[in-house]
């Protein structure tokens, strides 16, 4: 009597040859790995293109900035505009650009600055100063020339800054400080002060 068959053995489609036709495992991990770095290095050249993280060393500009901590720099704050009164700004020292420095901008172009009997004013317009620790000791006057700026630290008699060596070319400004974000108990945005119109 012929016996049914009940099964049948089926030949695979692609018989096997040894060789996956699928990357193996460690070559998927290699391509993830190579695309993480990629665009880790994407990412990190963007965000340097456009801003700077900072660390405050010294205590010039105390009580607004103290020694040790990091802040965040917008470097396309002035790409667009210029700095104002009262910006807490990132430049390069001009009697030595490989330093960098933080100082409030004080004076603009235009603009002359005096400090007399611990009072800064502009255009003979006394300004309100809540930052500052102490009103400063020193005396003296100055005429600030376009496409230059008059900065001051807020630590007045424990900073040198304008007062000292002079007026700030704006080309040397490398950009806005924004945000304290180390360490993080410090954690602050570093607000704009606006300061009551000068008169020209």
């Amino acid at each position: 009597m012929e016996s049914l068959q009940t099964s049948q053995q089926v030949q695979p489609e692609n018989p096997a040859t040894g060789e996956s036709t699928q990357p193996s495992d460690w070559k998927r991990m290699a391509l993830d790995v190579i695309e993480t770095l990629f665009l880790a290095i994407v990412l990190y050249f963007g965000i340097n293109a456009v801003s700077a993280r900072v660390r405050v060393d010294g205590f010039s500009m105390n009580p607004t900035l103290e020694n040790g901590e990091y802040i965040l720099v917008n470097k396309l704050a002035y790409k667009l505009g210029e700095p104002t009164r009262g910006d807490i700004i990132v430049f390069s020292f001009p009697l030595d650009p490989t330093q960098d420095l933080i100082k409030r901008v004080i004076g603009l172009p235009g603009e002359t600055v005096t400090v007399q009997n611990g009072q800064v004013s502009v255009n003979g317009t006394p300004l309100d100063e809540p930052y500052i620790a102490d009103a400063p000791f020193y005396n003296g006057s100055w005429v600030i020339e376009q496409g230059q700026l008059f900065v001051l630290g807020d630590n007045r008699n424990e900073s040198k800054d304008s007062h000292e060596w002079g007026l700030l070319p704006i080309e040397n400004v490398i950009g806005r400080a924004v945000v304290i974000y180390w360490p993080p108990r410090n954690w602050e945005v570093l607000d704009h002060f606006e300061h009551a119109n000068i008169a020209p």
